[in-house]
C-alpha cells in the first residue's frame, strides 16, 4: 500500500553564534520560530530567516526547516 503524507506543522530554528567559552569553544543560541506554514517554499523560509537574524546581534550560524508530517495508509 501507498503511504499518504499529510502536513501538520512546521517550524524554523535559527542558529546563533554567541561567543566561545573559557575553553575556546564556540557558544551557540537556537531559537525556534513556529507557526510556518507548511506549504512555504523553502526559498522563502530561508530568506525569512536571514531577514529576521539580521535584526539580532549575534551572528547567524545555521538554519534548520522542522516539519512534522502524519503518515498514514492510503485506502
Amino acid at each position: 500500500m501507498a503511504v499518504l503524507v499529510t502536513p501538520i506543522s512546521s517550524k524554523v530554528r535559527l542558529r546563533f553564534h554567541t561567543g566561545v567559552d573559557e575553553e575556546g569553544k564556540p557558544v551557540y543560541k537556537n531559537k525556534t520560530l513556529s507557526r510556518v506554514k507548511t506549504d512555504a517554499p523553502d526559498q522563502a523560509v530561508f530568506d525569512a530567516a536571514n531577514a529576521l537574524a539580521a535584526l539580532c546581534a549575534d551572528t547567524l550560524n545555521a538554519v534548520t526547516r522542522i516539519d512534522d508530517s502524519d503518515l498514514s495508509e492510503e485506502g
